[in-house]
C-alpha cells in the first residue's frame, strides 16, 4: 500500500483492504468504549489507557516521550510506509486521539475509520476474538510541534484576538452546571473559550457530519479567527474538534495536552469561568 489514505474512510474501504501487506489496524477504544474480546479481524490495542499514555504523568491520556512512543509504535508492527486505520468502539470517540498523536509524531499515513467498530459491523463485516501477534516494525517519530499544546502556551492562545479556543465537552460541563467526572477537578471552563460538543459534529450512529455541515459548524464557533485550539475533559474528544478542522482544510488546529485534567486543578491556581 504505497499511497496513503485520506483521513476518514468508511467500513467498505477497510474491509475491501483488509489483509493487505503494510495495513495495520488499531482498536483506540478507551475506558468504557473499549471491547477487547471483539475486534476488527488483524487489530491490535492503541492502548491510550495503558502504553499509549505517558505513565509518569499525573494526568491522563498525556503523549508520551517521543522515545516511549517511538518503542509502542513498533511495538504495535507500524514501520515507516504503513497505513494505520484507527478505530474505536462508539463510532467516533477517541480513534481521532490516535491519530492526532501519530500525527505529531510525524507519522501521515493513518486513517480514522468513520463510526468506528459499530459502523463496521452494521455494514455486516466480520468482527474476531482473536489478538493477532504483532511484529516490530521500523517506525520513526519525527515530532512535529505545535500540535499538542501545554498549559502556558493555551494561556497565551487565551489573549490571543486571532484564536479560537474550542472546549469539546457537554455544554453542562462547560458551564459548570454539571459536575466533573474526576471529582477533584474544579467545574466550570477555560476563560474566553467556546464551547463546542464534540457530539455536534457527529451524526446520531456516531459518524462525521458531511463537511459542508462541518464547515458551517466550526466557522460559526470559532467566529471568524483563523486559528483554532482543542479542549477538552482529558485531551481525548478534542481531537475529535481538530480532526474535523483538519478534513475541512484548516491549516493549523491544535490540542491541549491534558486539557481541563490540567487547567481545572485546584492547585494550578489559574482562573476559571462558569456560566456561558
Amino acid at each position: 500500500m504505497t499511497t496513503a489514505p485520506p483521513p476518514l474512510v468508511d467500513a467498505d474501504w477497510l474491509a475491501a483492504r483488509l489483509g493487505r501487506p503494510g495495513l495495520v489496524v488499531l482498536d483506540a477504544g478507551v475506558g468504557a468504549h473499549r471491547h477487547p474480546d471483539v475486534r476488527i479481524p488483524g487489530a491490535l490495542p492503541f492502548d491510550l489507557d495503558g502504553a499509549l499514555s505517558d505513565p509518569a504523568s499525573p494526568l491522563p491520556h498525556t503523549a508520551p516521550a517521543p522515545s516511549d512512543l517511538q518503542r509502542e509504535l513498533r511495538a504495535l508492527g507500524l514501520d515507516d510506509d504503513s497505513t494505520a486505520v484507527l478505530y474505536d468502539g462508539a463510532g467516533v470517540y477517541s480513534a481521532p486521539r490516535a491519530w492526532w498523536m501519530l500525527r505529531a509524531a510525524g507519522f501521515d499515513r493513518a486513517a480514522v475509520l468513520d463510526g468506528g467498530l459499530p459502523a463496521w459491523r452494521a455494514a455486516g463485516h466480520p468482527v474476531s476474538t482473536e489478538r493477532p501477534a504483532a511484529r516490530t516494525g521500523n517506525l520513526t517519530v519525527r515530532p512535529r510541534p505545535g500540535l499538542l499544546l501545554d498549559r502556558d502556551t493555551v494561556a497565551a492562545a487565551l489573549t490571543d484576538p486571532g484564536t479560537a479556543v474550542l472546549d469539546a465537552r457537554s455544554h453542562d460541563r462547560f458551564t459548570g452546571a454539571a459536575p466533573e467526572p474526576r471529582p477533584h477537578l474544579r467545574r466550570g471552563h477555560l476563560p474566553g473559550s467556546t464551547s463546542l460538543p464534540f457530539t455536534e459534529l457527529l451524526t446520531p450512529d456516531g459518524r462525521y457530519l458531511p463537511l459542508p455541515a462541518l464547515r458551517t459548524r466550526l466557522a460559526a464557533a470559532t467566529a471568524g479567527r483563523p486559528r483554532l485550539v482543542a479542549s477538552c475533559g482529558s485531551g481525548v474528544t478534542a481531537c475529535v474538534l481538530a480532526f474535523a478542522a483538519h478534513l475541512t482544510g484548516h491549516p493549523s488546529p491544535a490540542v491541549y495536552d491534558g486539557s481541563w485534567s490540567d487547567w481545572g486543578r485546584p492547585e494550578t491556581g489559574l482562573p476559571t469561568a462558569t456560566g456561558e
